[in-house]
């Protein structure tokens, strides 16, 4: 065992520490970011795993067994020693496995491209089929720039401020405030808190923008500070330098809306089942303060979000919905993006995916991203390394069909309902209004004399509080100072510069260390990960004898940072990054704002920022002499210092804030705007007051009366509503009721389906909905294995009216609506069997979400109902019919069947339930068909934007447009006519269709009836089961409870009281 000696003194300590956290058939217990306390023997066994090969770990077992003894603990290391080859041999088995996940998407790729070069290939002339084909199909290595064409692009400038545009900004997770920010307190709470903060500053100064709210989650929790728990902050006013045109909303402010449990702060990964809850408390908040804005500066009329910008992926998710709910623009900042994070654990071996996603919520975060991609107009990077390198490995995206679809578009070819999200490159803006840009003068020729204590005993001067913290830590704290700025993640390499340091003899004699990491109490209150970075390195620094040469303060506040780089470019220091991976580098852009050349790693964003600034040296983060040699290179070469330092000076305007916003508002303009184009408060289309007043009464009543009894028996109905009718049937005024209307208007729609159309004449232009205070949705997907719906959910229906009914004043402000994947047709026919007629429903969401009647009002003269032509309109966006069909049928049919009949085809198209925004199929043999995630993501590879569905027992396959859904229908609702989503109760059963998911989260409220959906469509959603429902579904919410199946009309009234004051 000469040759391993070393090897057995990691398994003497962790004998030492204690073995039992090494289990055979349990790999993933040697990651050190699970969070938790530190534990030596898990770091023990990452080292052996990590940096030993295979065959000498073999080797050793086969001597230890050769030379066993009766000793128990020579028993014992010869066990471990097996066990730990058990996860070496583990570790290459995930190697192997992700290498062929690779290899296969590599193809689908390529099989995505030819797919795609097939069908635009089409309506080319010969010359451009070529064209397209070339540069489509060209060579997979990247091109060395990311050019973009400028010419079309007007430069935002100071003469926009006639626009007054309201913004808004989402960041959801850690503690955000605009003061006092606790930047480093956990993994949450980082550089992304600090840039959306000075972001919505910055942009609410830009001449044109009126507003800006920055919404983040409201926390009231013992756990965190206070301020957290308050709904609104201000952060600035819009007319800071007072030319008198600011207003009484303008400026910028941090919006706090509640979701998920008040009183626990939660970590970014257990936030996921409330993002639902968060869009429809955000939807309230926009909808509230358009209205207000409207009568600021909008003369009367709503003023929209020009934009809905997500930060992350669980703000990317939210704003997506948003976006489709108010039908705005959407634009999507990653920050940092969950498939690169995952191909990095994979890699590592030591956790299987299903581990990964368990620690991390990795698969709901990778989704969220790609439903951002879906929605998104713009996706903002930092650097191009991102998008090609990071994005790249998303369905949503492809470098290359991007650039085919975007020439097509200028060109004014069509491209079959294909779309990929424009990515563009923005740099993070800082703020330099704490720098001052001194030349070089004797008093920073590196000696700190006059400021710790004159040479002729006069006393020292006053310095900030975090130069003494610092300096206490130094023997000769004049010596240049190399500063690291970071939390003690691993990711952050801190531990190879301590090494590099500690093993430079030269540079140790030159320069002392500053490492500034995070803010800790007690390393055993660490998450795993943090604690072992900080022990590592205060062990290096007992290894190399550094005491007098490493500072490593215990806390800093964020006010401390600018403090903290002015004292390293006093004594003529460096300030360095030397992570294996940085997405960007904020910190690089500070330190050169305040003087300091720097050392950088070579990977990410630093690359962006050295060709922009040309202030310092980029090296490979692995390798430790690199770094050495080139803190020594800048630290020693006084000319090369004084160089950099006025290089970072020169170009670091190129990062100022409002370069940052004037190129931002330019590439937003650039977007395609859309806002609703509808009135939600209708004023000029009323007749006189009074007639409106008698109008709405009388609708009222003749409303009541069609919500007599299911049966026809008027008699049922309470005696309040039986004077009221019976005062509508006088003579006198049924003839006012015939004035009033013949003056009211007959429906109007700018859609194109209504030309030709002939309407009844209805009593309003608008339905009753918009007086409605609540709304009773079911939405019970309770169908036979023909997809035809049961008999039972008749019953259940009848009771939920009576339900209502049982109090007079409840039933004036209740509204009900059937949610169902049946086309029109077939629920009117539905309901007409049961004897409940249409009347008795306000609101009819057929074919899964893709068109909403209001029985009543739109209604054509062969008695027709006619769908809402704004909602139409609503959920066009990115709706390819056609393209989409003909992509469908070839993914279901490999074998190129061209006939939509084909026998050998899982699906057949259902020509009935079909329509402009629903392509309906048959299911033939659910088990051939592809699952909703796998066809998805085929799409998404294709540049298909679209919602697919399987629903009614299986039977059905619907895709309907990105933004239609069930749930999104019901926000529609809100968003049109003002029904709170809040005050919404859903009827659902325990399963339904493949959307049943998206129904049963959110603010509204959810009553859940046991034994009546005895089947659904749920597996047909996901190819592997890693209980993601979990991560969409809330566990615990007071807006859910569940009733058994055959309860009566009181349970349900009892059960939708608990609802209402649960919520309350």
């Amino acid at each position: 065992m000469a040759g391993n000696e070393w090897i057995n003194g990691y398994l003497e300590a962790i004998l030492d520490s204690g073995a039992a956290a090494i289990e055979e058939q349990k790999p993933a217990t040697v990651n050190l970011r699970e969070r938790g306390h530190f534990n030596p023997t898990k770091y023990f066994v990452e080292e052996v795993v990590t940096g030993v090969d295979e065959t000498d770990l073999h080797r050793t077992w086969i001597k230890v067994v050769a030379t066993r003894n009766t000793r128990e603990r020579s028993s014992r290391l010869e066990n471990m020693c097996w066990r730990i080859w058990h996860l070496t041999r583990k570790k290459k088995q995930l190697e192997w496995e992700e290498l062929q996940r690779l290899a296969k998407r590599r193809w689908e790729r390529e099989q995505v491209r030819r797919d795609a070069t097939e069908d635009l290939s089409e309506d080319l002339s010969e010359g451009e089929k070529g064209d397209a084909f070339g540069e489509l199909m060209q060579a997979e290595t990247p091109r060395k720039t990311f050019q973009r064409n400028f010419s079309n692009l007007e430069v935002w400038s100071d003469d926009k401020q006639e626009k007054k545009l309201y913004i808004v900004l989402i960041s959801l997770h850690g503690l955000v405030r605009g003061d006092n920010m606790e930047l480093g307190r956990d993994s949450d709470t980082g550089g992304q808190v600090k840039y959306v903060v000075e972001l919505s500053r910055a942009l609410a100064k830009v001449s044109g923008v009126y507003r800006v709210d920055l919404f983040t989650r409201q926390i009231s929790s013992p756990e965190v500070d206070w301020s957290y728990g308050e709904p609104t902050e201000m952060l600035t006013l819009a007319d800071e330098d007072g030319d008198g045109n600011d207003g009484e909303s303008s400026g910028a402010y941090i919006i706090r809306i509640p979701f998920g449990p008040r009183e626990k702060y939660l970590r970014k990964e257990l936030l996921w089942p409330y993002i639902q809850e968060f869009v429809d408390g955000a939807l309230a908040h926009i909808l509230n303060m358009s209205k207000v804005l409207g009568e600021q500066i909008g003369g009367g009329q709503p003023v929209w979000p020009y934009v809905i910008h997500g930060h992350y992926a669980d703000a990317g998710d939210s704003a997506a919905l948003l976006s489709g709910a108010l039908n705005v623009p959407m634009v999507l900042t990653g920050h940092s993006l969950g498939r690169n994070k995952l191909e990095q654990l994979l890699k590592q071996g030591r956790q299987s995916k299903e581990d990964i996603n368990s620690t991390y919520k990795i698969m709901r975060r990778i989704e969220g991203e790609e439903l951002s991609l879906d929605a998104a107009e713009l996706v903002i990077t930092s650097t191009k390394q991102e998008i090609e390198e990071q994005w790249g490995l998303y369905d949503g995206f492809d470098v290359k069909l991007e650039k085919v679809l975007r020439a097509r578009a200028r060109r004014g070819v069509n491209c079959h309902g294909r779309y990929m999200p424009r990515m563009v490159v923005i740099p993070p803006g800082m703020d330099f209004s704490s720098v001052v840009v001194q030349e070089d003068t004797p008093e920073l020729d590196g000696e700190l004399a006059t400021l710790v204590g004159g040479a002729d005993g006069s006393s020292p001067k006053a310095i900030p509080t975090m130069w003494s913290e610092v300096m206490r830590f130094f023997t000769n704290p004049h010596k240049p100072m190399i500063l690291a700025l970071s939390r003690p993640d691993p990711k952050k390499n801190i531990t190879t510069l301590v090494k590099a340091f500690g093993e430079c003899r030269p540079l140790r004699e030159l320069a002392n260390l500053t490492l500034i990491m995070g803010n800790r109490d007690d390393i055993d209150e660490m998450s795993g990960g943090n604690a072992s970075v900080l022990i590592t390195v205060l062990k290096l620094i007992d290894k190399y004898d550094l005491y007098g040469l490493v500072a490593y303060p215990k806390h800093h506040k964020q006010s401390d940072v600018p403090d903290i780089y002015r004292l390293a470019a006093k004594t003529k220091g460096v300030f360095i990054n030397p992570a294996l991976v940085e997405p960007f580098g904020l910190t690089l852009i500070e330190a050169a704002a305040h003087g300091l050349p720097m050392v950088a790693t070579k990977n990410g964003g630093p690359v962006d920022i050295q060709q922009a600034l040309n202030n310092g040296l980029l090296v490979d983060p692995h390798d430790q002499q690199a770094i050495a040699d080139a803190l020594l290179k800048l630290v020693s070469e006084k000319y090369l210092w004084h160089e950099c330092r006025k290089n970072g000076w020169k170009n670091i305007h190129l990062y100022s804030w409002p370069e940052h916003c004037r190129t931002y508002l330019t590439r937003v303009a650039a977007c395609r705007m859309r806002y609703p184009q509808w009135q939600t408060d209708t004023p000029g289309d009323e007749i006189a007051v009074e007639e409106s007043s008698l109008n709405d009464s009388l609708k009222d009543v003749q409303d009541m009366s069609l919500r007599l009894s299911i049966d026809g028996d008027k008699s049922s109905i309470n005696d309040s509503l039986d004077a009221v009718a019976t005062s509508a049937s006088d003579p006198e005024l049924q003839d006012q009721v015939k004035r009033v209307l013949s003056k009211i208007k007959k429906p109007e729609t700018n859609s194109k389906d209504t030309e030709g159309r002939k309407f009844a004449n209805v009593a309003s232009k608008y339905p009753i909905l918009r007086r409605r205070r609540r709304l009773i949705v079911v939405t019970l997907d309770c169908y036979d294995s023909k997809g035809i719906p049961e008999k039972k959910m008749v019953q259940i229906v009848q009771d939920i009216i009576k339900v209502v009914r049982m109090d007079a004043q409840t039933a004036r402000v209740t509204g009900f609506a059937i949610s169902t994947a049946m086309p029109v047709s077939e629920t009117i026919e539905f309901l007409k069997s049961a004897k409940i007629q249409g009347n008795n429903f306000d609101a009819l969401i057929c074919s899964s979400g893709s068109e909403v009647y209001y029985p009543g009002t739109y209604i054509e003269e062969d008695g027709k109902l006619f769908p809402d032509p704004d909602y139409a309109s609503h959920i066009a966006y990115r709706w390819g019919y056609e393209g989409l069909k003909k992509t469908i049928w070839k993914l279901m049919n490999p074998e190129g069947e061209e006939k939509s009949t084909s026998s050998s085809s899982p699906i057949e198209e259902d020509v009935k339930s079909s329509n402009a925004h629903c392509c309906a199929y048959f299911v033939k043999d659910p088990s051939k068909v592809k699952k909703v995630d796998d066809l998805r993501q085929k799409l998404r590879m294709r540049g298909l934007r679209c919602h697919p569905m399987y629903c009614r027992n299986s039977t059905r396959m619907q895709v309907v447009p990105l933004f239609a859904s069930r749930a999104q229908a019901l926000r529609y609702l809100f968003v049109r006519w003002r029904l709170n989503v809040a005050n919404m109760f859903v009827i659902a059963g325990e399963t339904g269709d493949t959307d049943y998911e998206e129904l049963i989260s959110g603010a509204h409220k959810t009553l859940i009836m046991k034994e009546v959906v005895t089947k659904g469509s749920e597996g047909l959603l996901r190819t592997i089961d890693l209980k993601l429902r979990d991560d969409i579904v809330p566990v615990d919410s007071p807006l859910i409870t569940s009733i058994k199946g055959r309860a009566t009309a009181d349970e349900i009234a009892n059960a939708l009281k608990v609802l209402y004051k649960a919520s309350l």
